[in-house]
């Protein structure tokens, strides 16, 4: 179902017949779809204390500061792990991602500014996030060390920018996968989008997080992963090889206490990056659309554009 051109009163959490809407457009799975991530054991607490004032102070004054040069935030793959599909109707329409995921509780905040208009903030921008759970598993696909994860939709939500052109999501500190740091993907749509699983997105960024805050994390009991083995700097990241000065996170807080994250994003209105088709296997029936027509998969899971050039990416898995 397409999502009606947007007005300032639809945005925030939709009402029950969305989640069932979104269930139709993965496959009708059934009432086990509504389920996240598995509870933790007992001994150890699923969410901490919000963080305290000071780390939103910093957070709210760098959100205000803006970007120290005006510039385009670079576009990244999707990923094997979009889940477009979920993109129609209203079901992610939400501040709160989380369904349940245990870890280490992240406030994350996103502010759109427009790189042709002094970099001014973008009102009424569909904002998308995803990242994987403490133990690096999407929802919405089985394929790619992600059992009995299709038709889940937990750590994925939508909403619109405000008046200052930001967005605010309540999930945890993500956990992490074979081949890539710990990130956050992010796309975000023009405010007369209608969201299907095939509009393109003016920009697609990946966000990366500061090394030390990260291996504080893992730390922790509630990641029984540890630190990441497969890649220990960014720098090895298949993404983000030349850095990612412009795409890291401001964290602050604690694992006690939680963390606040935010980012400013460059964006040009004008941009229409192209759609990636692709998604891994196991993925919900009907997604990716056109992924049966024998062209294979590029690294990031995307499906090659038919004669056109790739997406403005510096490529990698997702």
């Amino acid at each position: 179902m397409a999502r009606p051109s947007p007005s300032p009163a639809d945005a925030g959490p939709q009402p029950p017949s969305g989640r069932r809407r979104l269930l139709g457009a993965l496959g009708g799975l059934g009432a086990t779809s509504l389920v996240g991530c598995a509870a933790p054991p007992r001994s150890v607490g699923v969410m901490a204390p919000a963080p305290d004032g000071r780390g939103e102070d910093e957070l709210a004054r760098i959100m205000a500061t803006g970007l120290p040069s005006c510039r385009v935030t670079p576009t990244e793959t999707e990923g094997p792990f979009p889940l477009r599909a979920a993109l129609a109707g209203s079901a992610l329409l939400r501040e709160d991602i989380t369904e349940g995921c245990p870890g280490v509780p992240l406030t994350l905040r996103i502010k759109l500014v427009d790189v042709n208009n002094r970099c001014r903030p973008v009102a009424g921008a569909w904002v998308y996030v995803w990242h994987c759970d403490r133990d690096g598993r999407y929802s919405g696909y089985d394929g790619m060390g992600n059992p009995g994860q299709t038709g889940r939709s937990y750590l994925r939500g939508i909403q619109r920018s405000d008046a200052d052109g930001i967005v605010t999501f309540k999930t945890i500190y993500p956990g992490w996968y074979e081949g890539r740091i710990t990130h956050i993907h992010c796309m975000a749509f023009l405010a007369a989008s209608m969201l299907t699983s095939s509009t393109p997105s003016m920009a697609t960024a990946q966000f990366a997080f500061p090394d030390a805050v990260t291996a504080e994390v893992y730390a922790s009991p509630l990641y029984g992963k540890g630190p990441n083995t497969s890649v220990t700097r960014i720098e090895d990241d298949g993404v983000f090889t030349d850095g990612a000065g412009t795409e890291m996170l401001a964290v602050f807080g604690s694992v006690e206490a939680g963390y606040v994250a935010g980012i400013v994003v460059g964006v040009d209105q004008t941009v229409s990056n192209r759609v990636e088709g692709g998604g891994p296997p196991g993925g919900p029936r009907g997604w990716p659309p056109g992924a049966p027509d024998g062209r294979p998969p590029m690294p990031g899971g995307g499906l090659p554009p038919r004669g056109g050039p790739g997406p403005r990416s510096r490529g990698g898995p997702g």
